[in-house]
C-alpha cells in the first residue's frame, strides 16, 4: 500500500471518529460555557444514547426496517429521551449545587456518571449487547480507496446537526440569550432572561447530541456496552479543551483534529494502535503548554 493510500483512508477513518468525539465535546463545551461545569457524566450519556436507540431501533424495525430510515427515526427518539434525561439531571443533581463551590458541583457530576454507568450494568449484566442493523457494505471506490456509504452518511449526519446547532446558537433567541448567560448569567438575569430555562434548553441540547452520537456509534460499530461512555467521555474533553473549551466552533475542530490524529498517530512507527490513547493525551498536553486555552478559546479575565 502506498504513502497516498494510506493516507486517504486514515483520513476517511479520522474524521468517522472525529465526528463521534465533535458531538459529544459540543455538550461538554456548551455546558461548561454557560455554568462553568466540567459535566463528566456526559460521556454516559452518550451510552445511555446508545441504548436507547437500540430498544428504539427494535421497536420500530418491524415499521420502517434497521437500515438508515430506522436508525434515524431511533436516533431522533433516543435524542428526545436524553435530553430529557439530561434536563432531569440538571434539575435534581446540579441546580441545586449552582451557589456551591466549584468542587461539590464536580464531584456531583461524578456522582451522576457512576449512577448512570451502575444501572445500566445492572440491566445489561455488563455484557455487550449486539446492536443489529441492516446495514450493507456497499460504497464507492476513488482509485484504491474505498469509502463505504455509511462513513459517508455518519460524517453528514454529524455535519448536519453541528451545523444547526451553530445556527441555533448565532441566529436565534435563545442561542443569543445562551451566550449572554455565559458571558455573565447575573447580568442576564437582570435583563430579564429566564436563566433557569436556558440552562435546562443547554443540557437538552447537550445530551441529545451525545445520544446522537451513541446511536450512530452502535449502529456502524455494531455493538454497546455499558462502559462505552468512559473513554470517549475522555476523548471528547480532550477534543473540547484542544479547540477551547467553552467554543462551539473549538469543540468542533477538536473533535476532527483528535480523530485526525487518532486515526494518523497509528501509522507512526513504535506508537500503533495500542499507543492511540497515550498518543491523543499527549497531544493534549502539548497544546496546553503551547496555548493553554486552546486553539479557539480565549482568555478570562476575572471581575473584581
Amino acid at each position: 500500500m502506498s504513502v497516498f493510500d494510506i493516507i486517504s483512508h486514515q483520513l476517511v477513518n479520522g474524521l468517522v471518529l472525529g465526528s463521534f468525539y465533535a458531538l459529544v465535546a459540543l455538550g461538554y463545551t456548551m455546558i461548561f460555557g454557560v455554568i462553568k461545569l466540567l459535566n463528566f457524566a456526559h460521556g454516559d450519556l452518550y451510552m445511555v444514547g446508545g441504548f436507547l436507540g437500540f430498544l428504539s431501533l427494535s421497536a420500530v424495525a418491524s415499521v420502517v426496517g434497521s437500515d438508515w430510515p430506522g436508525i434515524f427515526i431511533a436516533m431522533f427518539l433516543s435524542m428526545i429521551a436524553v435530553g430529557c434525561i439530561g434536563v432531569v439531571i440538571e434539575r435534581v443533581a446540579y441546580h441545586p449545587m449552582l451557589a456551591a463551590p466549584r468542587l461539590s458541583i464536580l464531584i456531583t457530576a461524578l456522582a451522576v456518571s457512576l449512577v448512570l454507568q451502575n444501572t445500566v450494568l445492572s440491566l445489561t449484566g455488563g455484557q455487550y449487547t449486539a446492536f443489529k442493523t441492516d446495514l450493507g457494505f456497499g460504497g464507492i471506490n476513488l482509485g484504491s480507496l474505498f469509502i463505504s456509504y455509511n462513513q459517508m452518511v455518519l460524517v453528514a449526519t454529524s455535519g448536519v446537526l453541528m451545523i444547526a446547532l451553530h445556527l441555533f446558537v448565532t441566529r436565534t433567541q435563545f442561542g443569543r440569550a445562551m451566550r449572554a448567560v455565559s458571558i455573565d448569567m447575573d447580568m442576564s438575569q437582570l435583563l430579564g432572561i429566564n436563566v433557569p430555562v436556558i440552562i435546562a434548553v443547554t443540557f437538552f441540547i447537550g445530551s441529545a447530541l451525545a445520544a446522537a452520537a451513541g446511536t450512530m456509534a452502535g449502529a456502524y460499530y455494531g455493538s454497546i456496552w455499558y462502559f462505552m461512555g468512559f473513554l470517549i467521555g475522555l476523548k471528547a474533553f480532550t477534543a473540547a479543551v484542544i479547540g477551547g473549551i467553552g467554543s462551539i466552533p473549538g469543540a468542533m475542530l477538536g473533535g476532527l483534529i483528535l480523530g485526525l490524529l487518532e486515526a494518523f498517530g497509528t501509522q507512526i512507527p513504535f506508537i500503533g494502535s495500542e499507543w492511540k490513547d497515550v498518543f491523543s493525551f499527549a497531544v493534549l498536553i502539548l497544546v496546553l503548554v503551547l496555548k493553554p486555552t486552546g486553539l479557539l478559546g480565549k482568555s478570562e479575565q476575572e471581575r473584581m
